[in-house]
């Protein structure tokens, strides 16, 4: 990596609505906690986005020289099917449906969606607890929190008092809600009696005699509340303060904004510097979402078998679409735009495979450090991947330019055009050949294509057009584009 070129990074700070120069508390330690996953059902397209965004911050953290611990949690207890904590425990009724052990539930969907999270090539977190893992931790917590006042016992579960630490603190400073205007809202919800407010949230809930997953507390046989646990999680692997906190935008309120309030209130101060999210991936403008019942799981997107999508996609492409828009931007699920996605992830590795055969001069015409230089300004100014991504393509056209004999690049450029692609479309955007990972599938196929268009030679050098040109149609109806040069025959896939 080339230091002489590094401007500060900048992120986008949610909590403060700016942009702010990245200045970790203990450099070059960084500590980065992302919300993971509910384990009821198959990984989304929903799943996938804060996944690749944030393995995205990890990568280039690490690629800047800093040391990161990466913790991201796996939620297994105490996700309630309505965030106003009513409704069944969401892996509970899963599990009641599927006439199993709520545990089976959760280590069958967990191992689905580190298949997934793997198949997309985003690295593995440094730590990944379970929920269900740190009782008495979150125990620990809500004591703390009661003991400060800031907690009430109604009828053997534990609730946050919104209104009492709002008059301390400020509930609302993350998502700017109105919490004046919620406090005043004093109609009961169904189910929602024990609390004295409705904003009010649990921090511990007393299970129903027939609730599989509980546990002991000092107010009763019961379990987390789903705020706490990333809060109790978070500050067990990171400290009571640390750098990043990030996870999707819908996230913000009520989840993140009940963290905040647990943590000021037990320690009284906020664990979190930076507060960082991601956008929604959307389907005709709307959420998508197990709960709306319009996701595609990302298997169905591998394999094509969703009546939503006109083929099938690799993982790499949905990474690529993902990293397409800045993650602070809403996707908008489209076939064309996967298809373009497609052609477009495949113009970069068909250039990245021409860098090592390139021809070099004694002089460049291109300056190739000047646009490493902008690859680098593009991911210092919050991850803009899209422009990262634009000036990967400025590459490629370069590329082909020299093997056109249009421009011209010395050695010392053609180096640096080599690295640039490995470091910014392989390290830092987590990009893979996929061809590579079909070993000698892929070099057989390869090698027979080569054997047609010898033959096809052949033909053309004894003047037989007729078996020259039936083997170039054949395969150019096949999807293959040949394309003959002064220096020899070309070919690609589309």
């Amino acid at each position: 990596m080339d230091n002489t070129i590094m401007q500060p990074l900048v992120i986008y700070n949610t909590l403060s609505r700016t942009k702010e120069t990245f200045e970790p508390l203990h450099s070059p330690n960084v500590g980065l906690y992302v919300c993971g996953p509910t384990v009821y059902g198959d990984p989304h397209l929903g799943h996938a986005r804060p996944a690749i965004t944030f393995d995205l911050l990890f990568r280039y953290l690490r690629f800047i020289g800093y040391k990161v611990r990466y913790v991201r949690n796996i939620t297994d207890v105490g996700h309630l099917e309505n965030d106003a904590d009513e409704g069944e425990d969401k892996i509970a009724k899963k599990a009641r449906l599927e006439q199993l052990e709520p545990m089976e539930i959760a280590q069958y969907y967990t191992l689905r969606y580190h298949k997934a999270m793997e198949a997309l090539n985003t690295l593995p977190p440094s730590i990944e607890p379970l929920a269900s893992g740190h009782i008495i931790e979150q125990i620990e917590l809500a004591k703390e929190i009661f003991d400060k006042g800031f907690a009430y016992e109604s009828e053997g579960s534990l609730y946050f008092d919104v209104e009492k630490y709002n008059k301390e603190y400020h509930y609302g400073r993350l998502s700017g809600r109105n919490i004046d205007e919620l406090l005043e809202n004093t109609r009961q919800l169904e189910g929602q009696h024990e609390k004295r407010k409705s904003v009010d949230f649990a921090l511990w809930k007393k299970a129903s005699p027939d609730h599989i997953m509980k546990w002991p507390s000092p107010w009763s046989r019961g379990f987390p509340g789903w705020h706490l646990e990333c809060s109790a999680m978070s500050t067990k692997y990171l400290g009571e303060e640390f750098d990043i906190h990030g996870g999707g935008m819908d996230l913000i309120f009520p989840h993140h904004e009940c963290e905040i309030a647990q943590n000021t209130a037990a320690q009284g101060k906020s664990s979190v510097k930076y507060w960082m999210h991601n956008n929604m991936i959307t389907i005709n403008g709307q959420k998508m979402g197990k709960s709306l019942g319009n996701f595609i799981n990302l298997e169905e997107f591998f394999s094509g078998e969703n009546p939503m999508l006109e083929k099938a996609y690799s993982p790499m492409v949905i990474r690529f679409f993902i990293l397409q828009s800045h993650y602070r931007s809403p996707v908008d699920f489209g076939n064309e735009a996967l298809q373009a996605s497609e052609k477009g992830l495949k113009r970069l590795l068909e250039a990245n495979g021409f860098i090592d055969k390139l021809p070099v001069g004694q002089t460049s015409s291109y300056d190739v450090k000047l646009l490493r230089q902008k690859c680098f300004d593009a991911m210092n100014d919050d991850l803009n991947s899209p422009i990262l991504i634009a000036h990967l393509f400025e590459g490629a056209r370069l590329i082909h330019a020299v093997k056109d004999k249009k421009e011209q690049i010395t050695q010392e450029d053609k180096q640096e055009l080599r690295s640039l692609f490995d470091d910014f479309l392989f390290d830092i955007l987590g990009i893979k050949d996929e061809t590579e990972d079909a070993g000698g599938q892929y070099e057989a196929f390869s090698k027979a294509i080569d054997i047609l268009l010898d033959i096809r030679l052949e033909a053309k050098q004894r003047k037989d057009w007729a078996t020259s040109d039936k083997i170039r149609d054949e395969l150019t109806a096949l999807g293959f584009v040949i394309k003959d040069t002064k220096d020899g025959v070309e070919w690609t896939f589309l």
